[in-house]
């Protein structure tokens, strides 16, 4: 899919550049070819900024992994999960494989959330009868993933904060809350066509958890008014200084040897931005091409003038690139979300949006192929359906959230 994506977007860049040249707009060619070197550029540079930032995150996330934290966080939750899935068997090994992925996605902890996903799905499929068909508890368990729960988007962050943005975290809340708002609705229609009885007593309580922060928020926002945005930075940042100042405190309760196993993780960091570097050049190439060549604000402005007929601000469709690729592609959509802030700049609405968007859900059909290609599963039922559902909940959400806090 990716593959015929990425062809098809130099295809018709090219055609739109020849529809130009024939208009007598001689100029594209130059735009083009312009786009083509300083996308290859841009991608370098991304990189080696990220690099410093991911050393730092990945380290603190060994430190995490190293003390224990995962663990204690993973024991609460394995009775709701046990509820969700009805049809495994108590004391399973797949409920601690699937809490223990599941957790870790939460903390943005995406090197280790693969691994723990590939394992959690194989014992999920050990239990499965039907090896070549998904079963009930193997979509849960994949639409959960796409929907992306996150408590801390740290690589949004990061890349935010690449490109200068005066508050990196400023867009937490709104992603913890669109986040919110894609994993309910993934489960909700995932548990309606499973015939998953809601009213049990895990399911009610983690319910009534995200009912009550949902209600905070608005209220927040309400007490706050016109200080929602700077308010919500302020909380953002503390969140964050705190969760890393505990991590290390129990480190040392633990023993820890925090330094040595920090400096591990830091060294995934600079792996992880040198694997980084293909994508970027590859997606920002063919972004670059796109938007150059005219195709995209094309499409772009055609869809602009049709929300304009019964909107007034269409402001907002400047970031829907990002929301389009993200089920597709997650390197596509990251790229996606660079060209809106290089376009538009990374604390203009466009680009918290494009932010947003980007921290609040997961690349569905990535996800779909790793998980179910691990075990062989080639009949994937309604998990297509209904990690699409999540997916456009989660961008509907993203940008009333985003007026909300920052129009």
């Amino acid at each position: 899919m990716l593959n015929i994506i990425w062809a098809a977007l130099i295809i018709l860049s090219v055609l739109a550049s020849c529809v130009h040249l024939v208009l007598g707009n001689a100029g594209i060619v130059n735009s083009m070819m312009d786009a083509f070197f300083s996308s290859a550029d841009s991608a370098v540079k991304i990189s080696i900024g990220l690099s410093g930032l991911l050393c730092a995150w990945l380290g603190i996330c060994r430190v995490m992994e190293a003390c224990g934290i995962m663990d204690l966080i993973a024991r609460p939750l394995s009775p709701l999960f046990r509820a969700i899935m009805p049809e495994l068997p108590p004391g399973s090994r797949a409920i601690s494989s699937v809490t223990m992925n599941l957790s870790a996605n939460m903390l943005g902890l995406d090197n280790a959330a693969t691994p723990l996903g590939i394992r959690a799905m194989k014992d999920l499929q050990d239990l499965n009868p039907n090896k070549d068909t998904a079963s009930n508890a193997q979509i849960m368990f994949l639409v959960l993933n796409t929907s992306s729960v996150c408590l801390f988007p740290v690589t949004v962050f990061l890349y935010r904060a690449q490109f200068g943005s005066s508050s990196p975290a400023e867009v937490f809340v709104p992603i913890m809350l669109a986040t919110t708002a894609s994993t309910v609705a993934g489960f909700l229609v995932t548990a309606v066509i499973q015939k998953i009885p809601l009213l049990r007593l895990p399911i009610f309580i983690s319910f009534a958890v995200l009912v009550a922060l949902t209600a905070s928020v608005i209220a927040w926002g309400v007490y706050a008014g016109s200080e929602l945005s700077e308010q919500s930075k302020l909380v953002a940042n503390l969140i964050l200084m705190l969760l890393i100042g505990s991590v290390f405190a129990f480190s040392m309760i633990k023993k820890v040897k925090t330094f040595e196993v920090f400096v591990q993780g830091a060294k995934e960091g600079f792996d992880t931005a040198l694997q980084i570097l293909p994508f970027l050049v590859a997606m920002l190439f063919a972004i670059g091409f796109f938007r150059a060549s005219g195709a995209l604000d094309l499409i772009l402005d055609s869809f602009r003038y049709i929300v304009s007929m019964f909107l007034t601000d269409t402001r907002f469709v400047d970031a829907l690139p990002v929301a389009i690729a993200k089920p597709l592609s997650g390197s596509g959509a990251r790229a996606m979300m660079i060209d809106v802030i290089n376009t538009y700049g990374v604390d203009s609405f466009q680009g918290k949006l494009s932010a947003i968007m980007q921290g609040s859900t997961e690349t569905t059909f990535y996800v779909i192929a790793v998980y179910f290609g691990s075990v062989s599963v080639t009949k994937v039922r309604h998990a297509i359906a209904c990690g699409l559902t999540a997916d456009f909940v989660a961008m509907v959400a993203s940008v009333c959230l985003a007026y909300y806090f920052f129009g």
